[in-house]
């Protein structure tokens, strides 16, 4: 398993390009499992779900078809997103590896005395806030944290993990992100934390052998 990190924003096509031959590589035999941290400029991508009443201003920022499972969300500085490619033909279940990528955010979150949650009908990790107002049937607010969305080919998962660190939260005015209107989106940064990149990606390269029982191991590329 590689642990790839890389420092400057990348182009949303070329960071896909790069996981696809990663993924062809992973199933033949001939690269290694890879979790790739980084940052990409303002864009919107459209999941295999998204629909266009959702794109509220298409000119706003570049969009781009994904291939992935989900709606629209947007990518942005500030925000570190965390692609995960790996093998999951032994276990071949979808739901139970979205599931893992879920409780590794929830245990990053954790080690910064955050509380996040998830539901069954909402993939993604959400905070919630009392310090907004509720909805009217009394439910307490909450607002997204984190959003995830995979692509599989050939049992092989690419796309992954998006967590707001500090983002510009208007880009979000955007999209209906996730296709979920009643929500809001939140930061580490707007709920207080002043998180770095840094201690982030240690928190979550701690965590991630608790749930995937995996260590990563120290590779740079630089794209």
């Amino acid at each position: 398993m590689d642990w790839i990190v890389s420092d400057r924003p990348i182009p949303y096509n070329t960071a896909l390009q790069f996981m696809e031959r990663r993924v062809i590589g992973i199933r033949s035999g001939t690269e290694a499992e890879a979790i790739w941290l980084l940052q990409h400029p303002p864009l919107y991508t459209a999941g295999t779900s998204a629909q266009p009443e959702d794109l509220l201003n298409p000119s706003r920022f570049p969009v781009f078809r994904s291939g992935r499972g989900g709606q629209y969300t947007y990518h942005g500085p500030g925000q570190r997103v965390v692609y995960v490619m790996m093998d999951i033909q032994k276990q071949r279940d979808v739901r139970r590896f979205v599931t893992k990528l879920e409780q590794w955010v929830l245990k990053t979150l954790a080690c910064f005395n955050l509380d996040g949650i998830t539901h069954e009908n909402r993939v993604g990790v959400w905070i919630k806030r009392p310090d907004k107002a509720p909805f009217s049937d009394g439910r307490p607010a909450e607002d997204k944290i984190a959003a995830i969305g995979i692509r599989l080919k050939k049992w092989v998962s690419y796309h992954g993990i998006s967590i707001n660190v500090d983002p510009d939260l208007e880009h979000y005015s955007g999209i209906n992100a996730c296709g979920i209107s009643d929500y809001g989106v939140t930061s580490l940064v707007d709920l207080g934390l002043l998180v770095s990149f840094y201690e982030l990606d240690i928190a979550l390269r701690q965590c991630f052998p608790e749930v995937f029982a995996t260590t990563p191991q120290d590779s740079l590329i630089d794209l």
